[in-house]
């Protein structure tokens, strides 16, 4: 059944947790869940998922925020947010396809650490940390220091680069999460990324406000709306991660002026229905934010068992597409592996297309032709 309701599930497993500490960013970090043992003092771990945290420190940290831990059904394995972050045996296997860089940036870096694969944009990672970590991270290979290659930002050389090449119009901050940075260090990034002239604006890819919306402080705003245009690009997967403080946190991005826009991992088991997705876009709406991208998962190492078939994203748009608004429809895209970009996949809404015109269907099936353009000089007389 459909449920598009904002709740809180403070205090969940923290019962003694004083309410200023519970809303306070740094004691969510502080007390995040990295353990087994944290994990088992909550929660009835299945054998894979129990041999998955006793391997997860070889390739990727497991780390879980208060907020988001509460999410998760103590007795259910197949719980979406669940599947999410607590690491299973599965990740050791690696299938042939698969990659440690599947987006192929680590061959698009001018400098270490910028990742220029677009002509008028790059991609600027600026920390290997989250406030926790999805299974399925495409640079797991560099994210939360416990892999063998590590992120070697050459913060200097990066701005150099960037004021010597004027197409760069659009500067995408990621990583890890630079939310997770203090007020005085993003204000520093942010402030010298305005000064060079030709960049035009500036986004931010962060889980932050689904994994600690108590990091979006109305001080953090207020520093924010001092350098517009400025979008977030916020990563929400299930409507269960859409809590009350979430839908609070955005709200006061939002009421700061930033533009943010959501995007979407299709993943086995967590997503991969109309209904889940149906729910999650209005709920997104409701929160101001506007459905970007739904990836096809990348074929990260190790994370096979949470890919869908392809022809799942197209049969979800396909149930979104004329069932509800424009706005809540997402582009299903799929990142070329190896460095190909982001490529759109939609559900084949073209019948037939010559000379004569095209023939389209709509979401209900019925067909609809629109001529082509007459060439023909029109007689005036």
């Amino acid at each position: 059944m459909s449920d598009i309701t904002f709740q809180s599930h403070t205090p969940g497993y923290w019962p003694d947790a004083d309410q200023d500490d519970w809303d306070n960013h740094v004691w969510q970090l502080k007390n995040r869940v990295t353990s087994l043992e944290g994990l088992e003092k909550h929660l009835n771990l299945t054998e894979e998922e129990r041999a998955g945290v006793l391997l997860s420190g070889n390739k990727l940290a497991m780390s879980i925020t208060p907020h988001f831990f509460n999410l998760i059904d103590p007795d259910d394995p197949t719980c979406p947010v669940r599947r999410q972050v607590i690491p299973r045996i599965e990740e050791t296997l690696t299938d042939p396809a698969e990659m440690s860089d599947p987006c192929g940036e680590d061959s698009h870096m001018p400098v270490p650490g910028l990742v220029h694969r677009y002509p008028d944009r790059v991609l600027f990672l600026v920390t290997d940390r989250c406030a926790s970590y999805c299974r399925y991270c495409t640079r797991s290979r560099v994210v939360s220091g416990v892999s063998e290659q590590k992120l070697e930002t050459q913060w200097e050389a990066a701005f150099e680069y960037l004021e010597k090449t004027p197409e760069v119009r659009d500067v995408l901050i990621s990583g890890g999460d630079a939310l997770l940075f203090s007020d005085a260090r993003l204000e520093r990034l942010l402030k010298r990324l305005h000064a060079i002239p030709h960049i035009q604006f500036v986004r931010i890819g962060s889980r932050i406000p689904i994994f600690l919306p108590q990091r979006i402080t109305p001080a953090l705003c207020d520093m924010l709306k001092k350098y517009h245009p400025l979008f977030i690009s916020i990563h929400a997967n299930h409507p269960k991660e859409l809590t009350s403080e979430v839908r609070d946190g955005l709200g006061r991005l939002a009421d700061a002026g930033i533009v943010m826009g959501n995007q979407s991992v299709l993943l086995n088991g967590v997503n991969d229905s109309v209904e889940d997705q149906k729910d999650l876009v209005h709920k997104l709406l409701m929160c101001r934010v506007r459905p970007y991208y739904l990836y096809q998962c990348d074929l990260i190492e190790g994370s096979a068992h949470l890919r869908t078939s392809i022809q799942k994203g197209i049969d979800i748009i396909e149930g979104l597409r004329g069932h509800t608004s424009g706005y809540a429809i997402p582009q299903y895209v799929i990142d070329g592996p190896g460095g190909g970009g982001k490529i759109p996949v939609n559900p084949d809404y073209v019948v037939k297309h010559d000379d004569g015109g095209i023939t389209l269907r709509n979401y209900e099936g019925k067909k609809f032709h629109y001529p082509a353009v007459s060439t023909s000089p029109i007689d005036v007389k």
